[in-house]
Order: C-alpha cells, then sequence, then structure tokens
C-alpha cells in the first residue's frame, strides 16, 4: 500500500489536501481504500468532511457507468466509444446544418472545480458557437455583490481568523459547508472572541457558536442597516476610513436613519434590546470578523442584503486590523490568466446566453435547443422547477448526451451515457475560494472500464467535427504554461514545474496582509457604499394558501446532489428526505412528529416526512440538503417546488424565496 495527496475537486471552499490510501487491486493495478485529511497541509489538517471520508465508495460504485452507453427502445446498451463518438458527432453535424449553433447549449457547474475538467473543456462549445452557459446558480448574486462593493474577492483568508475578537456567522452553516475553518474559529474563541450564529434555523454551527440569532429569512440588510442607525447615532464609526478609504458614506448613513431597532424588530423578529447589543459589541470590538455565506444571496433581493453586510467592516474600519473584516470568498486572490481557458478569446459580443437557472424554459421546444451536453452537474435534481426540467429533457427532439461518474437522475434521461474519469484517475490544477493554496493534481489511478476525462471526449468529438481551435487540443502542460503566464505579484515564482513537484503551492501574500487597508481596487479605488442598501421584502409574502416560506440549505453528508447515491449517507441524514417545522406550525396544520405531509407550491408537489424542530423561525419550513428525488418516497426532488425567478443582482438563483403550503398526506 501507499498514499497519494490530491487536492479534493468538490464544490466546497476548503479545497482540501486528501491522503488516499490505495492497496494493490488484480484488475485496476491500484485502487483507493482510504481516504483522510493530509496532516501536513495547513488549512486541512489532517481530517476530510463527513462526506469525502466516503469517497472510494463513490469511485467503485456499483452502478457506476463504466463504458459508454446508448438509449434504445427505454433501456441502456454497451457501445463502443468509436460507435458513440462517430453517432453524437453525426447528430451534432446535422442539428448545426439545420438549426445552426445557437441550437447547441452545454449545462454544467462545480462536480468538479479543476480548470481543465471543468472550465477548459467549454472550449469545444465555443468552437462551434454555441449559446453560452450563464452560470448562476450558485454564487452570481454574491459575486456581483462584492465586486461592486470592493473589486476582486479578497476575503479574510482562514489563517487570520484567530486574531479576531468578534466573529459573526452569518448565513451560513459553517460546520457542515466550510468544515475546515473550524479550528481557525476555535483559536479565535481561545483568544477570547465571541462567537455569534445569524441564521433562520438552528444547525450545527448553531449549536457551536455561543449564541444564536434567529433571523427572518430576506431581512438581512434591516438588520445591518439597524447596526449602522445605532453606530452612526453613537458616533462610533470610523470617520477617517470612511472619508479616506471609501466613497458615498453619507448615502449609507442617510438610508439607515428610518432603521431603529423597533422597526428592525418588526422586520426580522430579533428584539430590539438584542440588536442594540449586537450594535455595540460590534462597534467596539476590534478586530471583528464575518463570514458570510451564500444563502442570503438566494432571495429575491439577494445581492442587496449580501451587499448590507459586506458594508459593516467599512463602517467600523475593520479592514485595517488583521482579521478584521469578512469573507465571502477568497477567490481573487488567484489572479491566473484566464484570457484562452475555455478558449474565452472566442466569446463575441453577440454570442447568446442561456441563464442556468432558467433551465426548464430554455428547454421549452419553442426556444430551439435541439442538442445538449451535460458534464460536472445533476440538474435534473439541482436546477429549479423540476417537474418542467424533466419534460424537457424527455423531448423526442433533443439529443442529450451526459459525461458522468454515476447514474445520477439527469444521467438516466440521457440518449448516450459517456463514463467520466475522477480526481484520481485524471490531472488537473485547482483554486479555492476559501484559502489561498494552489493545488496540483497529477494522474495517480486507473480508471476502471473504459471511464476517460472530459477534455478526451470533446477533443475527440472536436476531430471528427473538423475542429481546428488550437486551445481545444491543448495539454496540461500547455495549459499549465498558459494559466501560469501571468506578473501578477501574488503568482510570482509559481511556475509550471513548481506546481508540478510541489502540488500546492501558497500564494505569495504577505504576513498579515490587508487588502482593503486604504481602498479597494474598484473604479474609483475606493470601497463603494453606493448606491447604499435597503431592506425590499420578495414580492412573494405568505398567503391563506401557501402560508410557509421554503428553505432549502446543504446537508452535512451530501455536496450538492454528489454522495446522493451513498446508502450510509442517505441513513446518516435520516434515510429520506423530511421536512423540518416549528412545532406552532405544525400543530396549526394538523401535523404531528413523523406525518407525511404534502408539500405544494405553484410549480408542483412532493410527499416529506414532517420532523418537528424548535429551532426553525416560525413560518418557515427546512428541507436540507439536494437528495436525489430517488431517495424519496414519490421520486421527486425538493426542486420540483422552487421557481426560476431571479435575483436583483448577478441574475441568481432564490432557492429560498418560494412559498409553499403544507397538509397532512
Amino acid at each position: 500500500m501507499r498514499d497519494v495527496i490530491l487536492t479534493c475537486p468538490l464544490d466546497c471552499p476548503d479545497a482540501c489536501r486528501l491522503k488516499i490510501t490505495v492497496a494493490p487491486d488484480e484488475v485496476l493495478g491500484e485502487k483507493a481504500i482510504k481516504v483522510t485529511g493530509d496532516p501536513t497541509h495547513p488549512i486541512t489538517q489532517g481530517f476530510a468532511c463527513a462526506k469525502t471520508v466516503h469517497y472510494p465508495a463513490r469511485q467503485y460504485h456499483p452502478e457506476r457507468p463504466l463504458h459508454p452507453m446508448k438509449k434504445v427502445d427505454g433501456a441502456f446498451v454497451r457501445i463502443s466509444w468509436d460507435q458513440a463518438l462517430d453517432e453524437i458527432a453525426a447528430r451534432l453535424k446535422q442539428v448545426l446544418a439545420e438549426h445552426g449553433p445557437h441550437a447547441l447549449m452545454r449545462y454544467n457547474y462545480a462536480g468538479s472545480m479543476g480548470l481543465r475538467e471543468s472550465s477548459h473543456v467549454h472550449a469545444f462549445f465555443r468552437a462551434l458557437g454555441a449559446n453560452e452557459l450563464e452560470e448562476t446558480i450558485c454564487a452570481t448574486a454574491g459575486t456581483e455583490a462584492w465586486m461592486t462593493t470592493y473589486g476582486p474577492r479578497y476575503g479574510v483568508i482562514p489563517e487570520d481568523v484567530p486574531h479576531a475578537r468578534l466573529i459573526f456567522l452569518w448565513g451560513i452553516n459553517s460546520l457542515t459547508t466550510n468544515s475546515h475553518l473550524t479550528p481557525w474559529l476555535k483559536k479565535a474563541r481561545k483568544n477570547g472572541a465571541k462567537i455569534y450564529h445569524i441564521d433562520p434555523y438552528q444547525s450545527k454551527t448553531s449549536l457551536f457558536a455561543d449564541e444564536h440569532i434567529k433571523i427572518r429569512p430576506g431581512t438581512d440588510a434591516a438588520l445591518v442597516l439597524g447596526f449602522m442607525h445605532l453606530i452612526f447615532e453613537w458616533g462610533l464609526e470610523d470617520r477617517a476610513y470612511l472619508e479616506e478609504a471609501c466613497i458615498g458614506s453619507e448615502d449609507l448613513r442617510e438610508a439607515s436613519r428610518e432603521y431603529t431597532p423597533e422597526q428592525v424588530s418588526e422586520i426580522t423578529g430579533i428584539p430590539a434590546a438584542k440588536i442594540e447589543t449586537l450594535a455595540r459589541e460590534y462597534a467596539t470590538t476590534t478586530p471583528s470578523y464575518i463570514r458570510v455565506g451564500y444563502g442570503m444571496t438566494r432571495h429575491e433581493y439577494g445581492g442587496n442584503n449580501l451587499r448590507a453586510v459586506l458594508m459593516l467592516p467599512a463602517v467600523m474600519g475593520q479592514w485595517k486590523h488583521r482579521g478584521g473584516g469578512v469573507t465571502l470568498s477568497t477567490s481573487g486572490y488567484f489572479h491566473l490568466n484566464r484570457k484562452k481557458l475555455g478558449a474565452a478569446h472566442l466569446i463575441g459580443p453577440g454570442t447568446l446566453s442561456i441563464n442556468m437557472t432558467q433551465l426548464a424554459s430554455a428547454l421549452e421546444p419553442e426556444k430551439g435547443i435541439k442538442a445538449m451536453f451535460v458534464y460536472n452537474s445533476n440538474p435534473v435534481v439541482v436546477a429549479p422547477d423540476s417537474d418542467r426540467v424533466i419534460q424537457g429533457f424527455q423531448r423526442e427532439d433533443l439529443l442529450v448526451v451526459v459525461l458522468e461518474q454515476a447514474m445520477t437522475e439527469t444521467a438516466r434521461l440521457a440518449d448516450y451515457v459517456l463514463p467520466a474519469t475522477t480526481f484520481m484517475e485524471h490531472e488537473d490544477l485547482y483554486t479555492s475560494y476559501g484559502h489561498t493554496h494552489l493545488g496540483y493534481n497529477p494522474k495517480v489511478l486507473n480508471a476502471p472500464g473504459e471511464a476517460r476525462p472530459n477534455t478526451w471526449v470533446f477533443q475527440e468529438l472536436g476531430k471528427r467535427l473538423g475542429l481546428t481551435e488550437e486551445t481545444l487540443y491543448w495539454s496540461m502542460d500547455q495549459l499549465l504554461e498558459h494559466l501560469l503566464d501571468t506578473d501578477h505579484p501574488f503568482l510570482k515564482g509559481i511556475t509550471p514545474e513548481r506546481i508540478k513537484q510541489e502540488s500546492s503551492i501558497r500564494l505569495n501574500l504577505e504576513e498579515g496582509f490587508l487588502p482593503y487597508q486604504q481602498g479597494a481596487p474598484t473604479k474609483s479605488g475606493k470601497v463603494q457604499l453606493s448606491p447604499a442598501p435597503h431592506h425590499t421584502p420578495d414580492s412573494l409574502q405568505p398567503t391563506e394558501q401557501h402560508p410557509f416560506r421554503l428553505l432549502t440549505p446543504p446537508a452535512h453528508h451530501f455536496l450538492n446532489s454528489t454522495y446522493g447515491n451513498l446508502t450510509n449517507l442517505n441513513q446518516a441524514e435520516g434515510g429520506e428526505p423530511s421536512c423540518l417545522m416549528h412545532p406552532l406550525d405544525a400543530e396549526k396544520s394538523g401535523l404531528h412528529d413523523g406525518d407525511l405531509a404534502v408539500l405544494y407550491s405553484p410549480q408542483g408537489e412532493v410527499l416529506r416526512k414532517v420532523k418537528l424542530h424548535e429551532g426553525v423561525t416560525q413560518g418557515v419550513v427546512v428541507l436540507e440538503g439536494s437528495w436525489w428525488g430517488l431517495s424519496a418516497r414519490d421520486g421527486k426532488s425538493i426542486n420540483t417546488l422552487t421557481s426560476e425567478r431571479l435575483t436583483d443582482l448577478g441574475a441568481g438563483s432564490t432557492f429560498h424565496a418560494n412559498m409553499i403550503g403544507v397538509t397532512k398526506a
């Protein structure tokens, strides 16, 4: 046996360095048998999350697709790679000839965060002139909110968190979704920090924090403006920082005037006295640190909510202090050369695009999509309005090709399933949105069966279609040369040879680097506080028919829909998807703990078991995790209930802004 160290490819800020134990295998040569964290990595610190320790069970799952398959008379039959590629290429030529390149679309996201297997393969579609995909389902509202205010996403790095003396974990269940932040939070607590969790329901992070502040969903901007109202009234703001490093502080001061503690209490459900206490603690404690999640952005005015929270450190000048500030993402630190990544240089001003959050509408017959490729995503489970998405996939005139490592619900609806490799079976480069280490993975294991990397598949299709775009055929070495061809000081001295030799390299940040100490790399050169945020209630409010707001935060043992096919992790989450309700809400609905209930919205209905939970805000129903519909009693994803409505900034998803009804089944 031997150990290999690789970066985890999954959609998580931790981007862990994993220690993988491999053992001899008669068929494959070697096989992964155990996964844990790299004890030498400063962020991973020797432990892997509750999900990824089970990765070998996913990698060698008995239903993993190992050979190309074609659906014939409703059933999949094994075919050769040549047959699959020849037939798919022929269908594509026909679609392109009859309907043009805008009849072709891709659907992908962060099933792998590797720049080669996830981002660079877009070159195939851009070389054909296909529709662009607006990758909005997760982060765009938050990204736009941050960039509007600060420019690049230079969040406080985890190594600086122990310096903080007050911490707000705001709209994030960090013990589940950013577990490797926890050791740094514990160090901060040991140094005297107090930790608050601000979130609509009690989660693992609430129990870890010193206090849980239960806020009504979508009211975060009101709470922030309530803090600012008091801070300005008390004269505790950092006037020097506001004058020298910011623009628009007077607009912000004026906007906060109407948000008295009493008004904010009525909006948020937080007692006025507690609002005053929190505001005073934040205004008088330095350094103070805020870790925000993307959850608060998944409301109709989610971008506005986040912008408000992001401005708090500027009002108090917290960016001048190590450990002070806020983190949404650290991805802005990775100043790689991306000019030709995925043939980005081919995107012209007239290129048409499709918002991935509105996939159900994009697949309506009259929209003209005739062929689609899915990779690194499971849209039948994760996209809003699932019933309509499924109807789109079932169209007889639509060619569906899915590249996959698991027989997902999306794969089951495909015309062709092409077996994909995992992160142990191909090489790739990884950034992070939770720390500042660049990671390289070599190929360390042979893939079972005939699984192939995404890059190989699209290069082979490119040859059959006569594509000559050189970037499509780049090797890993050529891509590394391009990505690292930059003179940015954060990447100084990091060469392809060095990253391949060392595998993980921390970016060149000075000890105690303070990114917004004197302003921000925005157009103005300052932190932009104007236009000032306001609290705007979502247009969908409780009605007699739909009195509850549905929240669908992550589950502890799933990562989006990844791992949804592992029985032991399903059991760890309770065996089936359940909805959490406050006991008083359940009583009004005639429901008891363990009852089956029908949850319904204008989009559809699902059947779920009820669990009573006093930590849930009244008027809210919580269903944790992107369970596969196959795990539910009715075979339906919770996204049967969610809509395609978009956020105020970034045209993102509004998964937490859906009103539903609940009745006993």
